[in-house]
């Protein structure tokens, strides 16, 4: 029985031993020490070699934008993506530290890189109320981020930063590393740095700014988009007026200073660079230099291109071209209002208002709506919500236009001009507010200095922003009569003079380059017989320079014209007798340069628009060194000497011809200016599709070409003397007023001979009606009882 019973119990379980317990768990905390270990020891040996070297800081070099600016110093513009002004530490305010470190790193100074205690209170703030409240990371672990790392959100990115805070701590000084982190945040409105922020909310330099202006930038760089004072400037006060009390808190500020500065309103005004002379089309070149020469790099690198602009200079060639436009638009008439608003938007002045700034307004232009009209006036609402009024006097021209040759009636009132409703361009004309229209004619401007070609002011149209085209260095149109001096100083290398007589007659050439018959005429349609080459030059004359280029050959033309800088492909282009007439294209600056050769005295000089290039430092990395005309006495060999390419004898003899085409020829208007250093041609081409007045003096070279875009007529009447002349003359109304008004100086083997003014031939001194000639002294002409005089001996008579 009692064996039975015990087979048929169960065995008890063995009970586990203490020591297998222990085992495991000390296996399990092993391994899992183990892991961090391996961790760290693959971060050491993969991760952190390939770290940044924190002592790179120390030369840091900045994204800045390229600023471009006129030799006076004038800024014309700026160009980058990030706007940033670096600044040594001693250059920043105390100030502006102060707030920073209370707004961002109270510790800053204490910590060796990582603030553990705000680490610590981070996390509990985290935990205790489910957001984050405030900030683990310092200045410095900040300056690690923005200079080394991504904003990428991970351990290995936190870590990273946290072992590159303390290298950046042991290679840089506490002022190096905040200088690097002032320099370098962030803070809204492509504004980098503080003293960039200071610029863009408040337009002012770092060292100006009251103590809640810096208060209102150390609360940005938390959340640039949050706290903008002008996005946002409810949130950008409660920001500044934390970071205020902090300061207070910490001892950088007294309570009353606090009081007092969380008083101020927020008042800020978004400030983009502040241009000081507009010259877009410059800009745009300059940028392209940089580029070609630093590379792409070149827009951020902190250069300084000075330009030869003159800022006086370029503002003139600005209004002159706007000023000749506007008065071209009126000569044609009215083409009528960008839009007429129906009169239920003219009740609402918000929807007046955003009509009104559907429409570009380029150059000097103004948009307004007419909200009232009588026969004598209108009044405009423009961009800004005022009021202007526009007289009728300064409206009689707004003829209704029709075409380039026609318009309609002129208008008696007001009312037949305007209505209520009408949206239209204005400008401001001698203080006064006027109708205008946007131009649909161009130009293109190039005033150059002729004895080292630098560029004094260019405009390539009517407004950069409406139309980017160059017409200054890109456009290539038809010179006309502007290209006539070329073929009369090459006439004078062959042996030609000034006195020579050439028929002004009616011809008929059978031209097979031309492949057609070809009857050439002048513009008033008559012909004048025997005519001087002097005559010929002032009056414009077509059918002198026709024969005389079939005298001397269109090949020695066109090397002879090469020498002025003329491009010998364009030349070759037109290997025909039109080429006399100037079917040749070029574009204002080959034009001003090609005159130069005669405003200096016979020497090629490189136009050239960059002066200097300097570093963010003020380094010098590129210095212009053009080539001179001569002046008074140079050796041949003189490396800085521009190459001479026609006589000075040849160059004075042209001058004083071109003079004589504003004495009493087709540039006559030009004597308004009361000067007796000034010499210039017209060129108007077939149809009067393009229309050009080039002139100069010693001390400036200017070209205006005036015409469409897509070749077509000016109208019948616009001759160069009326479309470009005008502009040419008001540019150098201003732009000679420094320079003296003397002659031009007369080179030595020139002789002054008196002659028969019908027909060329030496006369006795007294003969009645004879004139003086300029002849070369080695190939004088012989005059009956006459003996060749130079031009000084005559003129030491003339004043005895």
């Amino acid at each position: 029985m009692t064996s039975e019973h015990n087979d048929s119990t169960e065995p008890t379980p063995p009970k586990p031993k203490k020591r297998s317990i222990w085992k495991i768990l000390f296996l399990t905390v092993f391994i899992l020490g183990l892991i961090p270990v391996f961790a760290l020891t693959a971060y050491v040996i993969k991760v952190y070699p390939t770290l940044p070297d924190a002592s790179t800081l120390k030369n840091i070099s900045y994204q800045v934008p390229l600023r471009i600016e006129t030799h006076d110093g004038k800024l014309i513009t700026e160009i980058g993506e990030k706007r940033r002004l670096p600044l040594a530490y001693h250059e920043i305010p105390e100030r502006m530290t102060q707030a920073i470190i209370s707004a961002e790193d109270e510790n800053f100074y204490e910590h060796g890189g990582v603030d553990f205690k705000g680490i610590a209170r981070a996390v509990y703030e985290l935990i205790t109320t489910g957001a984050k409240q405030s900030g683990g990371s310092t200045v410095t672990m900040q300056v690690a981020r923005n200079f080394f790392l991504t904003s990428e959100r991970s351990y290995t990115r936190k870590l990273n930063e946290i072992i590159l805070s303390y290298k950046i701590e042991h290679e840089l000084s506490k002022q190096e590393i905040m200088a690097l982190y002032l320099n370098k945040i962030f803070l809204g409105h492509r504004s980098y740095g503080v003293a960039a922020a200071a610029k863009t909310y408040y337009g002012k330099e770092l060292a100006d700014l009251e103590l809640h202006e810096f208060a209102t930038i150390a609360g940005l760089p938390k959340a640039p988009s949050a706290y903008n004072p002008v996005v946002n400037p409810p949130r950008a006060q409660q920001r500044r007026n934390y970071v205020l009390r902090r300061m207070n808190d910490l001892g950088f500020i007294s309570q009353n200073e606090m009081i007092l500065a969380q008083s101020a309103p927020i008042e800020v005004t978004l400030t983009g660079v502040r241009i000081e002379v507009e010259a877009n089309y410059v800009a745009e070149m300059a940028r392209q230099w940089a580029l070609e020469r630093f590379g792409e790099d070149a827009l951020n690198m902190g250069l300084t291109i000075i330009t030869t602009i003159d800022s006086q200079h370029q503002q003139y060639a600005n209004q002159a071209v706007r000023d000749g436009l506007q008065d071209y638009e009126r000569r044609h008439g009215f083409r009528g209002p960008l839009i007429s608003l129906v009169p239920t938007v003219m009740t609402n002045r918000e929807q007046i208002l955003e009509a009104i700034n559907r429409f570009a307004a380029p150059g000097d232009l103004s948009v307004g709506a007419v909200t009232d009209i009588t026969e004598d006036q209108a009044w405009l609402m423009i961009r800004d919500g005022t009021e202007v009024k526009i007289r009728f006097e300064t409206m009689r021209w707004a003829a209704r236009y029709l075409d380039v040759n026609h318009t309609g009636p002129a208008p008696e009132s007001a009312e037949d001009i305007l209505k209520k409703g009408d949206v239209v361009y204005i400008h401001q004309q001698n203080g006064e507010w006027t109708l205008a229209q946007n131009p649909n004619v161009e130009t293109g401007m190039v005033s150059l200095n002729p004895r080292d070609g630098s560029i004094y002011s260019l405009v390539g149209g009517f407004a950069y922003f409406k139309s980017t085209f160059n017409r200054a260095t890109q456009a290539k149109r038809q010179l006309g009569s502007a290209f006539k001096p070329f073929l009369y100083s090459a006439a004078l290398d062959r042996g030609y003079t000034a006195a020579s007589v050439i028929n002004d007659a009616p011809v008929v050439f059978h031209d097979d380059a031309l492949e057609d018959i070809w009857r050439p005429e002048n513009f008033s349609g008559r012909f004048y017989g025997p005519t001087r080459i002097r005559q010929a030059v002032a009056y414009s004359r077509n059918l002198v320079p026709i024969r005389l280029l079939q005298d001397l050959g269109i090949h020695p033309t066109i090397h002879h014209a090469s020498l002025f800088g003329l491009p010998l492909e364009e030349l070759n282009k037109q290997r025909n007798l039109s080429l006399a007439l100037g079917s040749a294209q070029f574009s204002p600056l080959e034009t001003a340069r090609a005159y130069a050769v005669f405003a200096n005295g016979g020497y090629l000089i490189d136009p050239h628009f960059v002066k200097e290039v300097r570093d963010f430092n003020g380094k010098v990395l590129y210095r212009a060194e053009p080539k001179q005309a001569c002046q008074i006495h140079c050796f041949e060999n003189d490396p800085t000497l521009a190459p001479r390419v026609i006589t000075p004898q040849n160059a004075y003899i042209m001058t004083s011809m071109l003079q004589d085409v504003i004495q009493y020829g087709t540039g006559r208007s030009a004597r308004v200016l009361e000067r007796m250093d000034i010499a210039g041609k017209t060129g108007t081409t077939n149809q009067q599709f393009d229309a050009w007045f080039v002139g100069y003096n010693p001390d400036i070279a200017t070209s205006v070409w005036v015409g469409f875009d897509s070749p077509s007529s000016l109208g019948r009447r616009e001759t160069s003397g009326r479309a470009a002349l005008p502009i040419w003359i008001n540019y150098m109304r201003e732009a000679l007023k420094k320079s003296p008004n003397a002659p031009f100086l007369q080179p030595e083997g020139l002789v002054n001979i008196p002659i028969d003014p019908s027909t060329g031939t030496p006369v006795p001194a007294d003969t009645p009606k004879a004139i003086f000639e300029l002849f070369y002294e080695k190939n004088a002409p012989e005059a009956p009882d006459v003996t060749p005089t130079s031009l000084r001996d005559l003129t030491r008579e003339l004043f005895q």
